[in-house]
């Protein structure tokens, strides 16, 4: 199977501020993040020939299809397609801006993801998940994802303790880092005793172990890797994009272990294939995985491969994730910090491994030491659907 290394490139990024914006509706962050996008890639509205927009919950019946984009952005007579693959739309949106180039149908794409979740009146995404009317009814995505930490614990020996140790030294991680990103939601340090301390969403998950509900927009400009470097002189590569779907919601699942998803596996090694990826611990520079609770990103780090199975609590413990370990995970703050508002957290991840690979994270203390490959990760369900992307600073 041929893949798409090196035949495209990101060539313009934009990124809002993630937060409660009460002062922006989804037209204003659409607008903010598009023209960073297009004044860092040195082109205008007038060269996007077609556009991809994620997003899950912000559209209406005033807002059908692409309608919302083309209406903010004053997009006529192009075409705008809307994606919603939960929490995987802003790589859905990606994905297929990035297919359209690569096949030769159009030589710049902008790919766009917005989310307005803080005026949905929901406290989360709604109330009920899932579809069984017994067994699923009004389970909670904290409650979920607590059934994982609680089988996790289980499986590989941790007392309620240690486990959650673990778990509070990444949301210290990712705290510390978003801290350092002007455009993070919950820009706040905090200790290992305030996440033990916190107050218990769903045991054992504490309130540092979930991330926020946030507002917010990114986008991305794709071009032919051929003609990148007529626009800038440090395009970032697209070296593989993995995306996988599970049936069934888990517990139905025949030989779910609640120990990771094979989701993200798959994804992985499409991804990794693609780009020639045979150690991802060792060929990865950074990566923004998708935190949606700090269980989830311990399983991401088995799953995807940078930690044996059963032994990420010894990464952890060893500081390998951090800013200044083996490989930095969720520089910017991840969803636990910088915020998730969905169709836009995988266009958000993707900025910011973009501005590493080029060197320009915001903050000196940020900025990694001559990075050359980084990924972008989501999980989204249930059903499950993870993405995985690729991306270099060079060709090669």
């Amino acid at each position: 199977m041929e893949g798409i290394k090196d035949k495209v490139a990101i060539i313009g990024m934009g990124c809002t501020k993630f937060g409660e914006n009460w002062d922006k509706g989804a037209e204003d962050m659409l607008i903010e993040a598009a023209y960073e996008a297009y004044e860092d890639a040195g082109i205008g509205p007038n060269d996007i020939e077609a556009a991809w927009y994620g997003t899950d919950h912000t559209v209406g019946y005033l807002n059908p299809g692409g309608s919302l984009v083309a209406n903010a952005l004053k997009l006529r007579n192009i075409p705008i397609t809307r994606v919603e693959n939960a929490c995987a739309s802003g790589h859905e949106a990606l994905r297929n801006a990035t297919f359209a180039v690569a096949c030769g149908m159009y030589d710049i794409a902008l790919a766009i993801g917005v989310e307005k979740l803080k005026d949905t009146g929901f406290g989360g995404l709604g109330t009920g998940r899932g579809e069984h009317p017994v067994l699923e009814i009004r389970r909670t995505a904290p409650g979920t994802f607590a059934l994982l930490a609680t089988r996790y614990f289980y499986i590989y020996g941790l007392s309620p303790e240690q486990g959650k140790m673990i778990l509070a030294k990444i949301a210290v991680k990712n705290h510390h880092n978003g801290s350092l990103h002007p455009k993070a939601h919950l820009r706040r340090e905090i200790t290992e005793d305030m996440a033990l301390a916190a107050p218990i969403i769903a045991w054992p998950l504490g309130l540092f172990d979930c991330c926020g509900n946030s507002d917010g927009g990114a986008a991305a400009i794709i071009t032919r890797a051929d003609l990148a470097k007529k626009f800038r002189d440090n395009p970032i590569y697209i070296k593989g994009i993995g995306l996988s779907m599970d049936q069934m919601l888990p517990l139905f699942r025949p030989g779910f272990d609640w120990l990771g998803f094979e989701a993200n596996r798959v994804a992985s090694r499409q991804a990794f294939d693609q780009a020639g990826i045979t150690q991802p611990r060792k060929d990865i520079d950074l990566a923004e995985v998708h935190d949606c609770f700090t269980i989830t990103e311990l399983l991401i780090y088995e799953d995807l491969g940078f930690s044996p199975k059963g032994r990420a609590r010894e990464d952890v413990e060893a500081g390998t994730f951090t800013l200044e370990g083996e490989l930095p995970i969720n520089t910017d703050g991840g969803l636990k910090s910088f915020g998730h508002p969905i169709g836009a957290s995988a266009l958000r991840m993707t900025y910011e491994v973009y501005k590493q690979l080029q060197g320009k994270a915001e903050l000196s203390s940020r900025q990694l030491k001559n990075p050359k490959i980084g990924l972008s990760h989501t999980l989204g369900g249930p059903p499950q659907v993870a993405c995985v992307a690729i991306f270099g600073n060079s060709i090669g």
